[in-house]
């Protein structure tokens, strides 16, 4: 009966939270004007939650964002100070996935430690295993968001260096082609696809806000946290503020970028033979040793005690 519960509890559990994934993934009920329309209906006048039926609101707002918010509050309590830039850098670098914001992650994460504890004693029971159970599982749940948040984050930036050469190569060839810097900026912000292309768009929006376009830059430098983003942030500053022709810096930092990535690639190369040692012994040797002598031992065993052979009699 006690097992029966227990795995109740857990299904339960399971549940819920995958209809909260669900709901944050996808954000039920929250669609609405975009762009320009958004825009306007800004202008025109907003409407506060206050002044909205709770009935009419979307069923994020209804449901999962009260709870999230409790769940937030508890985090930035049990958080140190300086956890709420620090995530938002970490969104910067992992591009600013569309449903997550600092307060949602910090949501997630009291969530997650709610979570963990409440598996922990339902697994392990109210007794001190229980409870040394509750607060390894709710401290693995607070700060698993920071870790998917990372990984996001550094699959980006392995994205991004893959990316960067082939930008820059369309970025050079539109230059020299006799558009303007910004112009070829944002020529390669609509037809390029990746990461990069991503923040040029941003830091042309940053430039059109008001920004400079040393400040702008530098601010990529600071979201990428690539050598080579930053080499070539450096040289796009240094070019501007000197008055040295930007043609001739893309040039230049195209052919350091190639040759980049072909270290790189014959840096990876040479760490296959390294990488592929311990497959082999364990994998790939030992299948080879029965095969190969395995034959060859039974014969001998047989000759040796003379119980004929092991396969023809």
């Amino acid at each position: 009966m006690t097992a029966l519960m227990l795995g109740l509890g857990i299904a339960f559990i399971s549940l819920a939270v995958l209809l909260l994934v669900l709901v944050l993934a996808f954000g039920l009920g929250t669609s609405g004007p975009t762009g320009v329309a958004r825009s306007l209906a800004m202008i025109d006048g907003t409407v506060g939650r206050q002044s909205v039926a709770r009935n009419e609101l979307p069923a994020q707002e209804r449901f999962v964002g009260p709870a999230l918010d409790l769940t937030r509050r508890m985090a930035v309590r049990l958080s140190p100070t300086g956890t709420a830039e620090r995530l938002a850098r970490s969104l910067d670098r992992a591009g600013n996935p569309a449903p997550w914001t600092v307060d949602r992650i910090m949501g997630v994460k009291g969530l997650s430690l709610l979570l963990g504890a409440a598996l922990g004693l339902l697994y392990a029971g109210l007794d001190l295993g229980g409870l040394v159970l509750a607060i390894i599982l709710g401290a693995a749940g607070f700060m698993m968001p920071d870790l998917l948040l990372y990984n996001a984050a550094l699959r980006r930036q392995e994205q991004t260096a893959k990316d960067l050469a082939d930008t820059l190569d369309v970025l050079s060839v539109c230059v020299e082609a006799g558009q303007g810097f910004d112009s070829a900026l944002l020529r390669v912000a609509r037809t390029g696809e990746g990461p990069m292309a991503a923040e040029f768009a941003r830091v042309l929006s940053e430039m059109q806000l008001g920004k400079s376009r040393s400040q702008a830059f530098s601010d990529l430098g600071d979201r990428v946290s690539l050598p080579e983003v930053k080499n070539f942030v450096s040289s796009i500053v240094q070019a501007d503020r000197l008055g040295i022709p930007i043609a001739k810096v893309l040039r230049e930092q195209t052919s350091a970028m190639r040759v980049t990535r072909r270290q790189k690639g014959e840096e990876k190369a040479q760490k296959v033979t390294v990488k592929i040692l311990f497959p082999l012994l364990f994998c790939i040797f030992p299948a080879l040793f029965v095969v190969i002598i395995g034959p060859g031992i039974v014969r001998m065993m047989a000759n040796l005690f003379g119980t004929g052979s092991v396969f023809g009699g």
